[in-house]
């Protein structure tokens, strides 16, 4: 693509430093966890909405973090399938589980950048000024909300335009547009996400995880045969998505899902699931004066725009873009969290940036993991954060539906 070739940029030792100094007026990052990630349909969380995930995980958050909640002048939500992206229930959900209503709310739905935009947002308001503090957060009941009552509605006037039709395009045939564009095999595919099962298997083995995933209290619903409901509760701490033993050969085995000559199947493209996740934001001069431990430093965040019917291209983009605008190279990072919607698309965009394959997803990403599709944005924080040394540089990518990427840059401390 001539736009990537446009994009390198050389980094000169003052650029770096400027990234990794601290000053008072950066935005630093407090406190950044997740929820353990539930199978959509059959998991922890499928008798659960996304307001009750999102209210049981924050309660855990702002008692992990110990934030003094009437310093949250902001929230964001990133939502991807509720209606009007979760703007009245996740609003109630902040303060059910204790945010005083002095907090404003913001309900955000850029597609599966949404966690990532939610993060922006509040990060950009504390840049300029308008805030000094804020939470930035994710959720998704991909159980609750996924299925056929996900697809748009066109008015019939558009209809039969090209350029609508293309952003209506299922997200799994734009994957098989890039993989056909770009000569991708399903055998690499299968690899590339045999190896993420593998990576997120050993992470959940080893405990991982343990650090970065808040458990919480869920709730299952049971019929009996006089079709009474009973409700149990359990609490909820280990993904759900890994398992183990997975090699290509038994991704291989797996029938195509999207047309059936097709490299795409369910065992190579990221799983649905239910989930949440957050990021606690503060200018530096304030988490210091209140004693704040500093876990990290944002950077920067870019958005753009590339062909809906190749959506998947997106981090191909992004990732030069945000590297340029901070006068990065890719050798400056350490860790890339680079979103897999699908195999295809994310080795492609690996591959396109030289993103060495030791450096990426090193918990393993969405195909092992899962995808909640308004979560994943926070989720990649939260896991690169534990990943990255002190002074380290990360970057958190991912495509975008009807066409888009995002990327961002941070810095552990």
């Amino acid at each position: 693509m001539d736009r990537l070739n446009q994009l390198s940029g050389q980094l000169s030792p003052s650029a770096k430093n400027s990234i990794t100094s601290k000053n008072a007026d950066d935005v630093v990052i407090v406190a950044a966890y997740r929820t353990a990630l539930t199978k959509g349909g059959k998991g922890g969380f499928k008798d659960v909405g996304s307001d009750y995930i999102l209210t049981k995980f924050l309660e855990k958050f702002l008692e992990k973090s110990g934030v003094d909640v009437n310093l949250i002048e902001d929230v964001a939500v990133g939502n991807v399938l509720n209606r009007a992206a979760g703007a009245s229930e996740h609003r109630g959900a902040c303060l059910a589980a204790g945010i005083p209503n002095t907090a404003a709310f913001i309900a955000l739905n850029r597609q599966c950048s949404s966690g990532l935009m939610a993060i922006q947002d509040i990060a950009n308001k504390i840049k300029v000024g308008e805030i000094d503090c804020g939470l930035a957060a994710g959720v998704e009941s991909m159980s609750s909300n996924y299925g056929p009552q996900s697809i748009p509605k066109v008015d019939a006037q558009l209809a039969e335009n090209a350029e609508m039709a293309k952003c209506l395009i299922p997200m799994g045939l734009t994957n098989e547009n890039v993989a056909a564009k770009y000569s991708m095999k399903r055998g690499p595919q299968d690899e590339f996400a045999a190896k993420s099962y593998n990576k997120a298997e050993k992470a959940v083995s080893s405990g991982a995880f343990k650090d970065e995933i808040l458990p919480i209290e869920t709730v299952f619903a049971e019929e009996d045969d006089d079709e009474n409901i009973t409700y149990k509760k359990a609490i909820i701490d280990t993904d759900e998505g890994p398992r183990k033993g997975v090699t290509a050969e038994s991704l291989g085995k797996i029938r195509p899902a999207f047309k059936k000559d097709g490299v795409t199947s369910a065992g190579n493209a990221s799983q649905v699931s239910d989930g949440a996740a957050a990021v606690l934001l503060m200018r530096r001069s304030l988490a210091e004066s209140k004693g704040y431990t500093i876990v990290g430093k944002y950077v920067s965040c870019v958005s753009v725009g590339v062909p809906p019917e190749i959506m998947g291209v997106g981090p191909a983009v992004a990732i030069p873009q945000v590297l340029k605008k901070t006068n990065l190279t890719i050798d400056d990072i350490s860790v890339f969290e680079v979103n897999e919607a699908f195999a295809a698309q994310c080795l492609y965009s690996a591959n396109a940036c030289k993103i060495p394959q030791e450096k990426l997803n090193l918990n393993g990403g969405a195909i092992a993991l899962g995808h909640p599709l308004g979560a994943t944005g926070a989720r990649q924080y939260a896991t690169i954060l534990r990943l990255l040394k002190k002074g380290e540089i990360g970057l958190t990518s991912m495509c975008i539906g009807t066409g888009m990427g995002a990327a961002s840059i941070l810095v552990k401390e």
